[in-house]
């Protein structure tokens, strides 16, 4: 896979972002992302000679607003331009009409990032047709950050202002009051605010958990069908995705309600308000599981395999936290230092229903070991693995 290093401007620090748009070659591509995931950035570093219209500032907006075939009259009067950026294209939809005439009728290239589809769909725009490729970028995964720190990277999350961070807290508890709480409410016409901040604790509270939406209703004081439109907001913006439960041909009876997990780390210690996370407790656990599945769920989509991703768990209490692709690997996430085999039973569980290829336990043990065929790694050495293309290819 290929990498290009990317400077961030604020921080002046150096990222090996793995999504480069490879394969887009010259077509128009949007690129979605939650707030801060550091699109602009990157679509900046990948086109420095384009023409660019940031829809985030006052001028660029109304310069278009204003006017929607401003960039054709541009473009008509300097005959070198080929590439258009359009920042945070879901602030203006209507600009699409002109965009799709654009690249129709006089070859344009536009890349357009978003962070989401909801107003555009909303508004009865279409997506250009299939005349622009989807691609997403989504927080720092291990492989992108030199000298990767865990702790740090459990405890700040891994939105690139935020990791680097000596003093996460309020950089995070700013995102969330000014973007989670305010403009996406704002953006999905939320009329009750107190009601959707409390969804977002609960949201957070159950995350990496299956999902049962009359408990979260009843916690969250509103009804089942507003609970389920709030999971669906965060869906559409990106700040979070359902992981189904594997089903195919069970031999055994499987739950199959969903789990929901939060986009970012960072953003669920924040909601819940969580102290300093160390490893051995209870928290490091939940926010390591947290962190692998950020890593296996970019890199499903990086390396455009685009495998599914899915949790597996029977009627009986066993369970195995990811299955990717059709049973090809089996993974357990586990934060002991010692694995003993009561951590072992679910993968062997399922490999009794399914060929697994790889039967994989990530711990935090110092070396990797061979136990009943099913191979415990260290995280660290799991991940350059990984990424590496060793594991899933």
């Amino acid at each position: 896979m290929q990498i290009i290093m990317i400077i961030c401007s604020r921080l002046n620090k150096m990222y090996n972002r793995r999504q480069i748009l490879e394969g887009s070659e010259n077509e128009s591509v949007f690129l979605w992302g939650a707030r801060q995931t550091g699109k602009s950035t990157l679509i900046k570093s990948l086109f420095p000679n384009a023409l660019t219209f940031d829809l985030l500032l006052n001028s660029d907006y109304e310069k278009l607003s204003g006017n929607l075939s401003h960039i054709n009259e541009m473009i008509a009067a300097n005959p070198s331009i080929h590439t258009v950026i359009i920042d945070e294209i879901q602030l203006m939809p209507a600009l699409l009409n002109e965009i799709h005439w654009l690249i129709v009728n006089k070859g344009i290239r536009f890349i357009m990032s978003g962070s989401s589809t909801r107003k555009i769909l909303r508004a009865g725009v279409n997506l250009l047709g299939g005349r622009a490729l989807r691609y997403e970028l989504y927080p720092l995964v291990s492989a992108e950050i030199p000298n990767f720190d865990l702790l740090r990277a459990l405890n700040n999350g891994l939105l690139p202002r935020h990791y680097d961070t000596a003093n996460p807290k309020k950089l995070l508890s700013a995102y969330i009051g000014a973007y989670l709480r305010d403009e996406i409410a704002a953006e999905a016409q939320v009329r009750n605010i107190p009601a959707f901040s409390r969804f977002l604790e609960i949201a957070a509270l159950t995350n990496g958990e299956m999902v049962n939406y009359t408990n979260i209703a009843s916690d969250t004081g509103i009804s089942v069908n507003t609970t389920k439109e709030y999971f669906k907001i965060l869906e559409d913006t990106l700040l979070g995705r359902y992981l189904s439960s594997f089903q195919k041909k069970p031999k055994r009876r499987v739950i199959t309600a969903p789990k929901f997990y939060l986009f970012d780390i960072g953003v669920a210690n924040s909601l819940l308000n969580r102290g300093r996370i160390e490893q051995g407790t209870e928290l490091f656990g939940k926010a390591f599981e947290h962190f692998i599945y950020q890593e296996i769920y970019a890199h499903s989509r990086y390396s455009d395999l685009n495998y599914q991703v899915c949790y597996w768990r029977t009627a009986s209490q066993l369970e195995i936290d990811f299955v990717l692709g059709d049973h090809e690997v089996a993974i357990e996430v586990k934060s002991t230092t010692q694995a003993n085999p009561r951590h072992l039973k679910g993968l062997k569980a399922f490999a009794e229903e399914y060929e697994v290829k790889h039967k994989i336990l990530i711990t935090n043990e110092q070396y990797p070991r061979l136990v009943d065929g099913i191979m415990i790694y260290p995280w660290k050495i799991f991940l350059e693995k990984f990424w590496a293309g060793e594991i899933i290819s």
